[in-house]
């Protein structure tokens, strides 16, 4: 089951982070008295303005699980670098059996991805990029894989710096 909730926190970030769940799933154990659920949920949150975080969490109930993963994405906060509106160049990974492209797009192209990637983009706050999932459908590694590419990119002055070129 796929849900897509944003909603403005309240939380130690001082309410400056967007939280949005990206997928609640459903587990079944059949014990002697009947089956008992549990719920899994997959949660990312971001500031628009390069800082994202991932967060997983379970519980026996759907509000636990995403308070849990909302507290765990909150511990894994990166800073992604980016240049303006869109990415310096084109970066790709592997996850488990998931593989990500993402590639730099002009300006007004907007964000040409798929579901999870495209969420990650937009609370990083990149605006133009063109993004493939190439292998995979689990969203859990579709998103770590696209959190991996992200987290390759350097700042173009750096790099710029190490190569020895002039600005």
């Amino acid at each position: 089951m796929k849900n897509d909730i944003v909603r403005e926190p309240s939380h130690q970030e001082g309410g400056s982070l967007q939280e949005k769940v990206l997928s609640i799933k459903r587990c079944v154990t059949v014990r002697k008295g009947g089956r008992r659920f549990s719920f899994s949920a997959l949660v990312i949150v971001g500031d628009g303005n390069g800082r994202v975080g991932l967060g997983f969490g379970k519980a026996n109930e759907v509000v636990d699980a995403i308070k849990k993963a909302v507290d765990d994405a909150h511990k894994n906060l990166v800073t992604i670098h980016f240049d303006g509106v869109t990415i310096a160049y084109d970066v790709h990974a592997n996850f488990c059996g998931s593989r990500v492209l993402i590639k730099s797009a002009r300006k007004g192209t907007g964000i040409v991805a798929g579901s999870h990637v495209r969420s990650i983009l937009e609370l990083v706050g990149i605006k133009d990029v063109v993004a493939k999932n190439l292998r995979g459908s689990n969203p859990c590694n579709q998103v770590r894989a696209a959190f991996e590419a992200l987290a390759k990119l350097k700042n173009r002055e750096d790099l710029l710096a190490k190569r020895g070129a002039l600005l």
